[in-house]
């Protein structure tokens, strides 16, 4: 049963070029509109607009005339598009609304209110922090895994009393304020559970907001800002924050500096004495407590707000350095409790006092842009859902409300779910987009909520967010995970599940997957920080101890001929080697090229034979030697002022120093404690701040003599929407362009012949690029070594742009599944989708109308369309910049039609249909299929060189070299067979050859020994043998049958003469009738006797 799917309509596919072209039709030299008729509209449509077919636009018509006029005008055209659009655009925002589950009461180790709750990354954790200087940490899944009480040395700790908390993500730090007018400054990577780093002290009011940022290109900016009790709002601003947030006193270098505490003085800071830290400030709030603060990067100002209606929203910059910061008064009329700040829109919204929501223009102060009225109390918190561009609001009535920002109305409302509490209640809002979790304090109780997707609303694969997709080339099944730790195995050619393994990691999600050479065992990694070995029948065979006995974030695994690395929550790389998995549970060993990044390595690729790259949060790379597992070179995208993005004071110095000690035997050691209580923090999650790191890395296929030109060798991609081309043998960077604007993390993936570039983002996007020549040659006025400050490239070819997902894609992987290339991709949306690369939607795993891939016929891998008319019949045209728009969407279940498209594959060919070959369910080895899409597929979806794709620009050469290449293809697949399986001491090979059998004479010329046989009669058959009747075997005698008594009776009656004719009578006459008369004549004696 193939699946059915319906192409897109026409309306929705239509472009704003595309309407201006249909205007000019119904506009006359004079200007004056004109109505065509059906057939006119629909003729002259598609030869203007070229997109589509005149059957479409004859549909579109007879949707638009709904009347039966039989003549249409451009001001009725219009109408039914805006109404349409505006439907569909309703369909979309109610689809996106969350579906929350029943709140759910954590339990919490506060008995005090809770100050605030934020979010650490790599790992994922949660730290609450309450008035009594209670400390808990959380992990992802928001259980509790410890709590302490911090100290302070210059409080008792019954006075003790925390305002505020704040993460500081690139120093790995959070600070944290007391009302002894103190912020102190923990240290997450001490070996000491949360000691004191730093403790600014004196400063001249208590304070009770606190917010920080850094800058993503160039970590060592930041910006901490503090608002207080007095109405004084401070902004402390960093130099260098990646080598010290301030100064040590001369002397402290010899002292141990894990057990010591630096003091900062705020007179100290405002005086200018520490070189690394200036501050500014501005008493606009009087003397009014500031409630909340925030640094806007953007903007480089600072806005905070107070409850007072004079001075309730203030925004305050800085013109120019060392002048004092200028403030500005917002029109609030009321006071205001909490604001956020939305910087793809630049809208400021604020929780007001008088029950609405304001959304204010940064660059316009005397009133807001829009009011939000929907509350019947004071507005307490507020919150943007960035990517989605909703906002959060929570009223002191405990009522929760969803607003769309474009419209202004308000699309959820939450009630009735939440605890009771006093009258005095201090509540807190987080909200982690990516996983749906809504947490809300009431003073010391934590509640969240969690949002679902609701079953039968629209198709799913699992039941949560799908984190890695992997194809597995021996089984011919396609392998998904999720963040519920269930492993689902799904059958390529039909999208059947075939079995699921639940709770892999307890209940830690599965963060990536990754397959062996052999394509036997399965390693999954899971944020517990463990690695596990599976075979395919559920058994763990190993656990690997990644995280040192810790939860760690792993982003990575990298299964090599001899090593398994493992990267994603600290700067070092961690390497397993297999050569020492004979026990169940193995420990790390040592990687020899010690700390080469400044910041948690994030990804890693490889290239045989030795080359291996890795790819840090801060945007940099590294190429190693993996046989010595020595750094040989870096590569940083150098700014605009010539300098690289990250300044560095030992950079070569350590290079050096760390192969010098490889060379002598002495590996460096990791500058990170292996022992600290936390890893490394990442950054905050906003996709549209988010700038250097490099989340994908990926080697392209390309000749030597490409490289030694200058031609890039290594694709990158990461949070700012940039696709980068490097060179490794020249460290620098070739060219990059922007894959997806407006989306501020996005994922790639190549093919594994280099010509197909696939990226996607966060909106469930995917577009397929053509980079087979692209940045192949650098520009000749380059220095090899001297890349300019930004090498921005026009985009390659857009061969076709999909949009398989409804959110946020998670991992991207090709493919080659007889002889067609696909492309597999996961999603926060709970699906996993495949496509055909480049092109069509083919469905989603676990529909319930099953694709029979086997049955489509062959379709095309088209390098570049030569007629476009003929495209347009059967899919879509490419535009101006060689852009293809997708052909056929998804169906109502999800999905496209992979018959039709094998209709248009046909239509294209112009030749006979070649059917897709059936291969017996497991029995294709990986590696081994040398097929048409011209590269050996290993587990993990990418290729070692092969033979490059044909352009198939001959449709007739092409069909008829098909069938050519059957059989050699079957048989490298059973000589190549496994040595693994069942049937693994079975030597399996081609069949010999026999040779013709000499036939026997008779069975050759059968006339001359069977001719008389067959001229003769059939002889008749024998008559039956009549039955045979049963008979005496031996003469009985009546005197065995009957007492002596009865005989010597019978006889004295009848005398001694009967008696001797009796005996005679007897003799002679056994077995005949006089005999049985006699007997009968006896017997009726006896009865009337």
């Amino acid at each position: 049963m193939e699946t059915h799917g319906e192409a897109e309509l026409l309306e929705c596919r239509l472009r704003t070029e595309d309407l201006v072209k249909l205007q000019s039709l119904f506009l006359e030299e004079e200007e004056r509109e004109i109505s065509l008729g059906r057939e006119e509209f629909a003729a002259r449509a598609w030869a203007a607009v070229g997109r589509g077919s005149q059957e479409e636009y004859g549909r579109l018509f007879d949707s638009v005339d709904v009347s039966r006029e039989g003549r249409l005008d451009w001001t009725r055209l219009t109408t039914f598009l805006l109404l349409k659009l505006c439907e569909q655009e309703d369909q979309e925002r109610a689809a996106t609304v969350p579906r929350w589950r029943a709140p759910r009461t954590l339990p919490s180790p506060h008995r005090e209110p809770i100050q605030g709750v934020v979010l650490l990354r790599n790992p994922s954790r949660y730290l609450s922090l309450s008035k009594d200087g209670v400390l808990g940490l959380w992990c992802e899944e928001l259980g509790l895994i410890k709590s302490l009480r911090l100290s302070n040395d210059t409080v008792k700790p019954k006075d003790l009393w925390a305002t505020a908390i704040v993460v500081l993500p690139n120093v790995h730090k959070v600070a944290v304020a007391f009302t002894s007018k103190e912020l102190c400054f923990y240290d997450l990577l001490s070996k000491q559970e949360f000691s004191c780093q730093y403790k600014v002290q004196g400063l001249r009011h208590t304070p009770i907001a606190l917010h920080y940022w850094f800058n993503r290109e160039d970590p060592d900016k930041a910006v901490l800002s503090v608002g207080d009790v007095g109405g004084q709002v401070s902004v402390m601003s960093f130099r260098t924050a990646l080598i010290s947030l301030f100064e040590r006193p001369s002397g402290s270098g010899a002292v141990d500096q894990e057990a010591t505490t630096t003091l900062i003085q705020w007179a100290e800071l405002t005086q200018d004495q520490h070189s690394c830290c200036y501050t500014s400030t501005h008493t606009a709030h009087a003397n009014s407590w500031v409630r909340r603060v925030r640094f806007l990067g953007p903007l480089e100002a600072i806005v905070s707000c107070t409850w007072n209606k004079q001075g309730g929203l203030v925004l305050a910059w800085k013109e120019t350095r060392g002048s004092p910061l200028r403030v500005t008064n917002f029109n609030t009329h009321t006071g205001i409790s909490d604001l956020d700040y939305h910087p793809a829109l630049n809208l400021i919204a604020t929780a007001g006092l008088n029950n609405h929501v304001y959304l204010w223009n940064p660059y316009v102060t005397s009133k807001p842009v829009g009011v939000l009225r929907g509350h019947m109390s004071s507005v307490l918190a507020v919150q943007f859902v960035l990517r989605k561009k909703q906002l959060l609001s929570f009223s002191k009535d405990k009522v929760l409300r969803l607003w769309d920002v474009s419209s202004q109305l308000c699309v959820q409302r939450v009630a009735g779910v939440f605890p009771k509490t006093g009258p005095e209640c201090q509540t807190r809002l987080l909200l982690r987009e990516e996983h749906g979790h809504l947490l809300l304090s009431f003073n010391g109780q934590l509640l969240v909520l969690e949002a679902r997707t609701e079953p039968g609303k629209r198709l799913t694969s699992h039941h949560s967010p799908v984190t890695c997709v992997l194809y597995n080339a021996l089984f011919r099944q396609v392998i998904s995970s999720d963040t519920s730790s269930t492993v689902t195995c799904w059958l390529m050619d039909t999208g059947q599940k075939v079995k699921q393994f639940t709770r892999c990691h307890g209940d830690a999600e599965i963060s990536t997957m990754a397959l062996d050479a052999t394509q036997t065992r399965l390693f999954t990694a899971g944020t517990d920080g463990l690695v596990k070995v599976w075979d395919f029948n559920g058994h763990c065979h190993h656990r690997l101890n990644a995280g040192g006995d810790r939860a760690a974030d792993i982003t990575q695994v990298l299964v090599l001929k001899r090593t398994v690395l493992v990267v994603g929550w600290e700067r070092i790389i961690t390497v397993f080697r297999p050569a020492v998995f004979s026990k169940f549970f193995v420990q790390p060993c040592e990687w020899l090229g010690g700390v080469q990044h400044r910041d948690d390595v994030l990804c890693a690729a490889f290239r045989p034979p030795q080359t291996l790259v890795t790819g840090s949060y801060d945007g940099e790379i590294t190429v190693w030697n993996n046989s010595t597992e020595n750094a040989l070179r870096k590569l940083r995208r150098r700014r605009p002022d010539g300098r690289q993005g990250l300044p560095s004071k030992s950079d070569g110095a350590a290079l050096r120093a760390n192969q010098s000690a490889v060379a002598g035997g002495q590996p460096s050691a990791p500058s990170a404690p292996s022992g600290s209580w936390l890893p490394p923090a990442g950054g905050e999650g906003d996709p549209e701040e988010d700038g250097q790191a490099i989340t994908k890395l990926f080697f392209l296929e390309r000749s030597k003599a490409v490289t030694a030109a200058g031609g890039a060798d290594l694709v990158s991609c990461g949070m700012s929407g940039l696709v980068r081309f490097w060179n490794t043998l020249h460290c620098s960077l070739v060219g990059e362009f922007v894959a997806h604007k407006r989306s501020g993390s996005i994922i790639l993936t190549v093919d594994g012949s280099g010509k197909y570039l696939v990226t996607a983002d966060v909106h469930g996007g995917v577009k397929v690029w053509d980079v087979q020549d692209y940045c192949l040659l650098r520009p000749a006025d380059e220095e090899p070594r001297l890349a300019p400050p930004t090498p921005r490239l026009p985009p390659p070819p857009l061969l076709a742009r999909l949009k398989p997902h409804l959110d946020c894609v998670m991992h991207l992987e090709t493919c080659v599944h007889g002889d067609q290339l696909f492309l597999l991709s996961t999603s926060i949306d709970c699906t996993v989708a495949l496509s055909y690369l480049p092109g069509h939607c083919v469905g989603i795993f676990g529909q319930e109308e099953h694709w029979h891939l086997g049955r489509v016929e062959r379709t095309l891998l088209p390098n570049k369309v030569q007629d476009e008319k003929v495209v347009a019949a059967a899919e879509e045209e490419e535009d101006d910049v060689g852009e293809m728009t997708p052909a056929s969407p998804l169906t109502p279940q999800g999905h496209h039609s992979a018959e039709s498209l094998g209709a248009q594959g046909s239509a294209l060919l112009g030749e006979e249909v070649i059917m897709g070959e059936e291969v017996e369910h497991g029995r294709e080895v990986a590696g081994a299929d040398k097929s048409v899409a011209g590269a050996m597929v290993d587990g993990r979806g990418a290729s070692e060189p092969g033979p490059a794709l044909p352009k198939l620009t001959n449709n007739k050469s092409v069909a008829g070299a098909m069938p050519n290449t059957r059989r050699p293809q079957a048989s490298s697949r059973l000589s190549s067979t496994s040595s693994v399986g069942t049937f693994s001491e079975l030597a399996l090979g081609e069949l010999q050859s026999v040779e013709d059998l000499d036939k026997p004479d008779f069975v050759a010329n059968p006339h001359l020994y069977f001719g008389r046989m067959w001229d003769s009669k059939t002889p008749s058959p024998p008559p039956p043998t009549p039955p045979k009747q049963p008979t005496l075997k031996a003469s009985f005698d009546e005197r065995s049958l009957f007492p002596k008594e009865v005989l010597q009776r019978v006889e004295g009656v009848s005398g001694l003469p009967a008696r001797s004719q009796l005996a005679r009578g007897g003799k002679r006459n056994a077995g005949h009738g006089h005999s049985r008369r006699h007997k009968l004549g006896v017997t009726g004696a006896f009865k009337s006797k």
